[in-house]
C-alpha cells in the first residue's frame, strides 16, 4: 500500500534522510521516498498506518501541509 504525504519544511538531503530514517523505524514500512522539490513523501507500507506516520512526520518537524 502506498501512502503519500505533502509535508512542510523539506529543504535538503539531510531533511530527506531524517524522514527516511524516522519512518523506516516502523516495521510495517517497507520503503520511503522523498521528493524534496515537491515536498512529498511516499511510503510503501504493509497496512494503512497513515495516522501514525503523519504523527511521526510532525514529531520529526515535517507536518503535513494544510489542505488548500
Amino acid at each position: 500500500m502506498t501512502l503519500t504525504f505533502d509535508v512542510q519544511n523539506i529543504q535538503c538531503g539531510g531533511c530527506a534522510a531524517s524522514i527516511r530514517k524516522g519512518l523506516s523505524e516502523d516495521s510495517r514500512v517497507q520503503d520511503v521516498s522523498v521528493d524534496i522539490e515537491q515536498g512529498r513523501v511516499s511510503v510503501e507500507a504493509s497496512e494503512d498506518i497513515r495516522a501514525e506516520l503523519a504523527a511521526r512526520l510532525t514529531q520529526l518537524g515535517f507536518p503535513e501541509k494544510p489542505a488548500a
